[in-house]
This record gives structure tokens, C-alpha cells and sequence, in this order.
């Protein structure tokens, strides 16, 4: 597990790396925010999980899909926009997603998927098992970031969850800046964890630049989860390398402070603990980048749809079979 750790990471971070390139050449247009550094997060919790289990993501989410299998083609065909990628070219990078695999999005709005996560959880209940049919128990896990805590379906969405007993785990992405506004000058109580445990939620804080600790609190979150225990929260301490966004000029922080950051980078120091010699990383990254170069030339293939289409999917189709949006049997 700990080598597949290892490719998943430098999956993520050199299909990041590209998207700036192509971002840069104009290739991939509108929003895009990259993942660069906090790769231990989503590799160590979503190996985790099973093939039922749901996520839920947030704008910056490239880095879940990859994480979840979602096929690298059709990641990077969805950010160029094109009608093979995962959201058929309708969402590209901020709506990724994914039926076959559970994965319910890229969401645009800052705690946007806190209450969908405790809609899907409340379906993995009696009460919605009763109603959608017998299927393997299923946990739900919610991705959001420390700027989301100030939000206030953060707090209805913990207080239901804790309340009905529902399967969730909450995954608290902390890197420290909502945008440009550093926590300490936003949330009076810096401690998340100790915010969610107000709910009567057990709660952890995680090493999220340290792919093996992440990996060892989620499995022990979702089994207890899993097992009826209710919601788990996990606030897993990380740092983006990157800008916000490709519009963000950073001028919020320090470049020492990067430096500082990036001397916990999540993979050299996985590197480290495997103990691998230079081919052996040499032979992953060759592998991985055909990998990528595989996935932009798929994109750069890829379809536009025609304008006759643009009202496709923007309502629900009656024709649509309901296995097909939800996952499930009706």
C-alpha cells in the first residue's frame, strides 16, 4: 500500500504540474486551482475507502479524482472541456464527477458539499436504505477546507450529522488560508478539531503532510463510522505550494514561509521512508508521465459539443434511468 501511496502522490503532483503548463499555454481556461503539496491528504484517506463509499469534494479536487480512480483522461479531457470528459465538458476543473465511482463533485461554493455529504449519509440509514433498496453499507466522506468552518451549513451540517447518527466523515483540509485570510485573523478557536468535538464528534488532528499518518486516522475514522458509530471529523493539517488560484498573486504570505512548507513536502519524505534509490523514482515518474502525456493527447483529441447541445442536462431528462444519476437502485 505504501508504494501505491507513493504513485497516487506523484500522479497527483505531475498532473498538477501540467495543468499549469497547459493553463499557460491557454489550453485549459476559467478557474483552476491546483493541489501541489497537499497530495498526502486525499492519497491517504481515499485508499481508505471502498468501492460503495461516496465522496464529496470541493473546487480544488483534481487531486480527489485521481486519488478515487477516476481515469486520468477524462480529468484532463473535462478541463479542456471537452464532451469525453467526466462531466461531459460542462463542469471542467471546479465540477468534476464521477456516478460509477461515487464521487459527487467539485463544488464552486466554499462548504457547498457539506450539506449534499449529509444527504447522501441520511440514504445510507434505515430510513434511506428502506427506500432505495438493500445495497453494502456505504460511508460518506465530506472534503472541505478550514475556510468552510466559518460557514454556516459547517456548523447545521456537523449538528444534524451528530444528531441523526449519520455515516460521515468529515475531512477538514487545513492549509491554513481561506483564499488570502490566514485562520488566525478569521476564527477566534484555531483548533477545528476541538470546533467539531463542540458536537459531540469525535475528532482528530492529523499530520496532513504525512501521507502514513493520514492513512492510519482515516482507517480508524471509517471503521468506526462505518461500524454505527456516527460522524467522524478529521482535521487534516496541510499546506498548498501554489497559489490559490492561477489568478491569486499571493502577496498574503511570505516566501519563506513556502520554503519552510516545503521542506514537509508529503512525497520526497515518503520517498524517504520507503527507502527507494533514484531508479526506482526515476522508473515511477517515467511511468507516470507517459501516463499524463497519454491523458493530454486523449484531451486534446477530444470533442467540443455542438451548440444544439447546450441545454442538455441543465434539467433533469425523464429518460434518464435513476441508476444512472445516483448510483443506486430505486
Amino acid at each position: 500500500m505504501s508504494e501505491k501511496h507513493l504513485r497516487t502522490m506523484v500522479m497527483i503532483r505531475r498532473f498538477e504540474e501540467r495543468c499549469a503548463e497547459l493553463y499557460a499555454a491557454q489550453k485549459i481556461r476559467g478557474f483552476v486551482h491546483l493541489y501541489v503539496g497537499e497530495e498526502a491528504v486525499a492519497t491517504g484517506v481515499i485508499g481508505t475507502l471502498e468501492h460503495q463509499d461516496a465522496i464529496v469534494s470541493t473546487y480544488r479536487e483534481h487531486g480527489h479524482a485521481l486519488a478515487r480512480g477516476v481515469p486520468a483522461t477524462a480529468v484532463m479531457a473535462e478541463m479542456f472541456g471537452k464532451a469525453e470528459g467526466c462531466s461531459h465538458g460542462r463542469g471542467g476543473s471546479m465540477h468534476l464527477f464521477d456516478v460509477s465511482r461515487r464521487f459527487y463533485g467539485g463544488n464552486a461554493i466554499v462548504g457547498g458539499g457539506l450539506p449534499p455529504a449529509v444527504g447522501l449519509a441520511l440514504a445510507e440509514t434505515p430510513f434511506g436504505r428502506a427506500a432505495l433498496g438493500e445495497r453494502p453499507a456505504a460511508v460518506v466522506v465530506c472534503f472541505f477546507g478550514e475556510g468552510a468552518v466559518a460557514e454556516g451549513e459547517f456548523h447545521e451540517s456537523l449538528n444534524l450529522a451528530a444528531l441523526w447518527k449519520l455515516p460521515v466523515l468529515f475531512c477538514c483540509e487545513n492549509n491554513l488560508y481561506a483564499m488570502g485570510t490566514a485562520l488566525r485573523r478569521s476564527e477566534a478557536e484555531t483548533d477545528l478539531a476541538l470546533k467539531a468535538s463542540s458536537y459531540h464528534v469525535p475528532a482528530w488532528t492529523v499530520d496532513g503532510m504525512d501521507v502514513e499518518a493520514v492513512a492510519v486516522a482515516a482507517r480508524a475514522a471509517v471503521t468506526m463510522v462505518r461500524a454505527g458509530g456516527g460522524p467522524a471529523f478529521l482535521e487534516l493539517r496541510t499546506y498548498r505550494f501554489r497559489a490559490h488560484s492561477m489568478y491569486d498573486p499571493e502577496r498574503y504570505r511570505t516566501k519563506d514561509e513556502v520554503a519552510r512548507w516545503r521542506e514537509l513536502d508529503p512525497i520526497p519524505r515518503h520517498i524517504a521512508h520507503l527507502g527507494l534509490d533514484d531508479a526506482a523514482v526515476a522508473a515511477l515518474e517515467a511511468d507516470v508521465a507517459s501516463e499524463i502525456d497519454e491523458a493530454v493527447a486523449f484531451a486534446e483529441a477530444g470533442t467540443l459539443e455542438p451548440v444544439e447541445q447546450l441545454t442538455r442536462w441543465v434539467l433533469s431528462d425523464p429518460a434518464t434511468p435513476f441508476a444512472t444519476i445516483t448510483g443506486t437502485q430505486p
